[in-house]
């Protein structure tokens, strides 16, 4: 082993260093691991959760919502191996993550039962590496940073075993912090699918999460008001086009207002901006008969993997609308005249919608709807301060059609995974990063199960999220396809007093039963996290599901 010199700093000293020069401020993390403390002797914050999945998701968070990497770091072996799902899921959603978790020592990484990191996160990772010697120490964070951040965003492992930490790490004078290196669509594609979409008679721009990575709103805006298009967006570029705008559709998953389905439907050119048309049971369903597609992405990858696109627009996505937008005004001149024919149209589709749920909106029924509590709180709050996620299942299916963002990023959306527990951690890191805004998860009692010790997490740290419960007793959504195993054997019963629980970790909570209650609850809860706490609000709602569905029949994906 080669002991550090004055001048090279040991191994976790040379990590701090690194995360530093990378701009990184907090560390979400699960002890043991000698990067906690070597960062907090640099100012580098850890928030130890209460698992590592947690962690995860919080880093995941911070990377969303900035420039800044998130990073996370965990102990060999048990910590690692609790952390999987969650990089599965920062996996799925391509969402830029640097994972630094300790590693057996080097004479043991290949004799069982050591978990070897590097080898088996391998399908959930972007690169893994495991740092052998202090002199790998550098050129692996530097690759690291560089391949999270860069293409198709994702998560990198590098693994650091236990006789490695302290070992020199040479070359740190010499890092320099990594950068998102932008390339554009070559001039010949941009063209073609400038004159496709002038040409269309029906046009749809579909908005991904590729627009909020490059930051691509203000272009996404003016193209469609350019062309006169209706946009929607996937879960996962919600709030990257505002759902108050005339041309706006609303966002399309599992449930859809009536305007996106339509237009999904009856469109003869789909522009996906920033989207990687992944095949997904949560996501639009997109008709490829007797529809083009012209498909914007950074990721080679995702070109013609579902979807077959007539023209392909490989690049950064605010580079490609800048292009685009100059080509389109060179056929156009000016918007044609068709705003408040589309406009109308889309209203003439959603408003009758929005007034056939208008009756669950509303309910005075109890056990409360979930839809009365979303659409209370939708008027209750400020919704541009607002940064709000979901978690699976019924939270999402109830909360993405009805709830209209304004700002971008004000919406944390997710889909291609889906675990249970994930949105808690999103508004933990979303907290951390934008400290001003109110940051809310809406979540059922089956995802509190998974990670609702984090609430605790909430008030020893001092990360004053509010935490929207939906609690009916029960995993709903599995009542009919498991109705033997309810009927017999009760198998879809849960049980709980969350508030109860909340209040006892230290946080404002409190159980609402009533739908004159709930409007002066979210408001005391608010408040609460004005000042400083991080609050619960259980609303005991029905176990009867309904969710804004259409028929997919003649859908393919």
């Amino acid at each position: 082993m080669t002991e550090p010199t004055r001048s090279e700093p040991t191994v976790a000293a040379a990590a701090a260093e690194i995360l530093r020069s990378e701009g990184v401020t907090h560390l979400p993390a699960y002890p043991l691991n000698p990067l906690i403390e070597a960062a907090a002797g640099l100012g580098i914050r850890p928030v130890i959760v209460r698992q590592e999945r947690v962690g995860v998701h919080m880093a995941d968070a911070i990377s969303r919502l900035g420039d800044t990497v998130g990073v996370t770091c965990m102990q060999s072996g048990p910590g690692v191996e609790n952390a999987f799902g969650a990089v599965a899921q920062a996996y799925a959603e391509g969402v830029p993550l640097v994972v630094i978790p300790g590693g057996a020592p080097r004479a043991e990484t290949w004799v069982p039962p050591a978990f070897n990191a590097a080898l088996n996160f391998r399908h959930v990772t972007k690169a893994t590496e495991q740092v052998t010697t202090g002199a790998g120490l550098v050129p692996a964070l530097r690759r690291a940073f560089a391949q999270a951040r860069n293409g198709r965003p994702g998560p990198v492992l590098v693994e650091i075993p236990a006789d490695v930490w302290d070992e020199a790490a040479p070359g740190l004078e010499t890092y320099t912090p990594s950068r998102r290196a932008r390339s554009a669509p070559d001039t010949g594609s941009v063209e073609a699918a400038a004159r496709a979409l002038v040409d269309a008679d029906r046009p749809l721009l579909y908005a991904g999460q590729g627009v909020h990575r490059a930051t691509a709103w203000r272009q996404l805006r003016e193209l469609a008001e350019l062309l006169e298009a209706p946009v929607t967006t996937s879960i996962e570029g919600k709030s990257a086009f505002p759902e108050t705008h005339p041309l706006a559709l609303g966002s399309g998953g599992v449930a859809m207002p009536r305007a996106v389905f339509e237009h999904v439907r009856d469109a003869d050119v789909v522009f996906g901006v920033g989207a990687s048309f992944s095949a997904t049971p949560f996501g639009i369903r997109f008709r490829t008969a007797g529809t083009s597609f012209i498909h914007n992405t950074a990721d080679p990858g995702d070109l013609d993997k579902n979807i077959p696109a007539e023209h392909a627009l490989l690049g950064d996505t605010a580079l490609a609308l800048d292009l685009l937008l100059e080509a389109v005004a060179d056929r156009l001149g000016r918007p044609r005249g068709r705003a408040e024919e589309v406009a109308a149209r889309i209203r003439a589709q959603n408003g009758p919608w929005l007034e056939k749920w208008r009756p669950l909106l509303t309910s005075t029924a109890t056990p409360l709807s979930p839809y009365r509590v979303i659409w209370d709180l939708l008027h209750t709050v400020d919704v541009e301060r607002t940064t709000i996620t979901h978690d699976a299942g019924s939270p999402r299916d109830e909360l993405t059609p009805f709830w209209r963002s304004v700002a971008p990023h004000s919406y944390l959306g997710w889909g291609k995974s889906t675990q249970l527990g994930y949105g808690l951690g999103l508004a933990m890191g979303a907290k951390l990063a934008q400290p001003e805004r109110l940051c809310i998860n809406v979540w059922g009692d089956a995802a509190i199960g998974m990670t609702g010790m984090d609430l605790e997490t909430c008030a020893r740290a001092g990360i004053p999220v509010l935490s929207i419960l939906f609690n009916n007793s029960a995993m709903a959504m599995e009542d009919r396809i498991m109705a033997t195993s309810r009927e017999r054997f009760a198998s879809t019963d849960i049980t709980g007093e969350y508030a109860e629980m909340a209040r006892a970790f230290g946080l404002h909570a409190e159980r609402v039963a009533t739908p004159a209650e709930i409007v002066p609850a979210i408001r005391k809860a608010v408040a609460a996290t004005e000042d400083g706490t991080p609050a619960l609000l259980e609303f005991v709602t029905t176990r009867e599901k309904t969710y804004s569905t259409f028929d997919y029949v003649t859908y393919q994906g």
